[in-house]
């Protein structure tokens, strides 16, 4: 039994190997521009649109929904990127009922790249909303010596976000190799069903904590800047 689509390597070329985790990504993305290229095309403002459309406008909606819940801002310059997580995240895990499919969130290196956005992508919005030293200076309060703690605590829910996501999805595939192997013509249909539910959950949840840190980021500039008012 796989753990990780790390372990599976399909090709070695010299000191490169191709492994499941990087074949499987590709997939991911094949498919989401695929569909992306599917939704858009013949986009229009009647009022009968295709369903391609119908289905992009309701998960854009409620993407942005979502977004100006957690951060209370203009979703919109936060629909791209967190938008992005949650449909690669959801898409890798949904497709794990084709047979043969190894999610590569399943890999610890898929999931800590992912964090890894989420850790550059904050400092990003935050320079952004506030500028540079007015962003730095948050490192520093309420004193200088919360420095370190301050720098820790970024760096650890960057790992939390990736070990998270991994765990789950990982201890989802082991649960589900397992009780198949006791029961393989009972319990099939119902994980599939449950795995799907699950992937969905855990999309969800990264792209939450993801517009929570980044919105943390940016309410301090909201927060700072009435006070000058």
């Amino acid at each position: 039994m796989r753990i990780s689509p790390d372990s599976l390597v399909l090709l070695e070329f010299g000191g490169f190997s191709l492994n499941a985790t990087i074949v499987m990504t590709w997939v991911v993305m094949a498919v989401v521009v695929t569909i992306a290229i599917l939704a858009t095309r013949g986009v229009s403002d009647t009022l009968v649109p295709s369903r391609w459309q119908t289905l992009l406008e309701v998960l854009v909606s409620e993407m942005r929904q979502q977004i100006t819940e957690v951060s209370r801002h203009d979703p919109g310059r936060y629909l791209a990127f967190v938008g992005t997580l949650f449909i690669f995240i959801a898409t890798a895990n949904l497709l794990a009922i084709v047979p043969g499919y190894m999610p590569p969130t399943g890999s610890l290196s898929t999931t800590t790249a992912l964090a890894l956005c989420v850790l550059v992508a904050v400092p990003l919005y935050g320079v952004a909303q506030k500028g540079l030293g007015g962003y730095l200076r948050n490192y520093i309060r309420p004193t200088i010596f919360m420095l370190p703690f301050n720098i820790i605590g970024e760096l650890s829910r960057t790992i939390a976000l990736a070990i998270r996501l991994y765990g789950n999805v990982m201890s989802g595939t082991v649960i589900a190799a397992i009780l198949i192997s006791i029961a393989p013509f009972l319990f099939p249909i119902l994980l599939s069903l449950l795995g799907l539910l699950t992937g969905l959950i855990q999309a969800y949840i990264f792209a939450v904590l993801a517009m929570v840190y980044i919105a943390s980021a940016t309410q301090v500039a909201e927060q700072q800047n009435k006070r000058g008012e």
